[in-house]
């Protein structure tokens, strides 16, 4: 019979109980400006995995304190930020559910005190702060930070590791001819371009031998960026580099008009499936059930990620077991009503 959306997901020693994801997405809900796992993140994620998702994927969580989208956000650019991320890892994992960590920095879309860093010294809107182009010093800094901040996330129990480099944050920056404008071998072709990229993928591997995602923006929808085409070529230097699944989402990197449609990206994971052959999760207005389960049987893509649709429902996946017919065994403390 062919996969569905409740058939298991094995990616090296982590095997996923379901195909659903779900999405990173900032909760600004980080006191004192800390960088430290709240209450909040507590109940907000493992309520989640109480909910049956297969893989949770925690938000954008800065590697850097300069390189926070927000004052709000989580951080792992501290080894005090382990222990709370250790216990919402192991809130989640005791549901059942599997546990990933999204490792990001803003670079130029940083709203932070002091200086912020980019590729090239533009900002991304006219009225936002000009960052500070980065040194190679720095780019070396910020690649070890990526380093540590997998060593951290290692040592927190987190089974899955995913590289932020879409939406226009920072490596994105470097894979975009809109946002790197360098002429030294970090910037002009997409090889160079890509270089901070690959780098960071190595630093990673070198602390992390688990599965490793990279999330993109498969198309930046401007006639001088990145289209699909391009992304499909970073994916595939993504595969030999090591990475074993693309988390295709896309645009952020300037603001331009997006056309938005239920499964409007879904496109972007089915190209890049296809032709960098490597597996891909589908994101982008995937409400229904039966909608997720079609993505899945027609080798679409291999995940579905979710994410305002779980942030409506947390027990999204009984609503789509029950569209489509499957027996989801509820917590046993909740069969009562399940």
């Amino acid at each position: 019979m062919t996969e569905g959306l409740f058939t298991a997901w094995t990616q090296k020693d982590v095997t996923l109980k379901n195909r659903i994801v779900m999405s990173p997405m900032c909760m600004y809900s980080v006191e004192n400006e800390d960088g430290h796992v709240t209450d909040w993140h507590m109940t907000h994620y493992t309520s989640r995995a109480v909910g049956q998702v297969g893989l949770i994927m925690i938000e954008a969580t800065a590697v850097t304190e300069q390189g926070r989208i927000s004052t709000n956000d989580l951080g792992i650019y501290q080894d005090e930020h382990v222990e709370g991320l250790q216990q919402l890892s192991s809130s989640m994992q005791k549901q059942g559910a599997k546990t990933a960590i999204q490792l990001a920095h803003a670079g130029r879309k940083a709203v932070v005190d002091g200086d912020i860093i980019a590729p090239s010294a533009i900002p991304f809107y006219d009225d936002s702060k000009v960052p500070k182009e980065m040194t190679k010093a720095e780019i070396e800094e910020t690649i070890e930070a990526f380093k540590q901040g997998a060593r951290r996330a290692k040592e927190a129990g987190f089974d899955i590791i995913e590289i932020h480099a879409a939406h226009g944050y920072l490596l994105s920056q470097f894979l975009s001819p809109l946002a790197n404008h360098r002429n030294d071998e970090y910037g002009g072709s997409a090889e160079n371009r890509y270089r901070i990229v690959k780098e960071t993928i190595q630093a990673v591997h070198s602390v992390w031998d688990g599965p490793l995602f990279v999330r993109v923006s498969a198309d930046e929808y401007h006639p001088e960026g990145n289209e699909l085409s391009d992304v499909v070529q970073f994916a595939t230097w993504m595969k030999q580099d090591g990475v074993d699944l693309i988390d295709c989402s896309s645009g952020g990197v300037v603001r331009t008009p997006i056309d938005v449609y239920p499964g409007y990206q879904l496109r972007h994971a089915e190209t890049i499936k296809r032709e960098a052959d490597i597996s891909t999760g589908a994101v982008g207005l995937i409400t229904s059930g039966l909608q997720a389960e079609e993505i899945i049987k027609n080798e679409r893509a291999d995940l579905v990620f979710l994410g305002r649709e779980l942030l409506r429902n947390p027990y999204w996946p009984r609503a789509a077991a029950e569209e489509l017919g499957v027996d989801l065994q509820p917590p046993k403390q909740y069969e009562r009503g399940w």
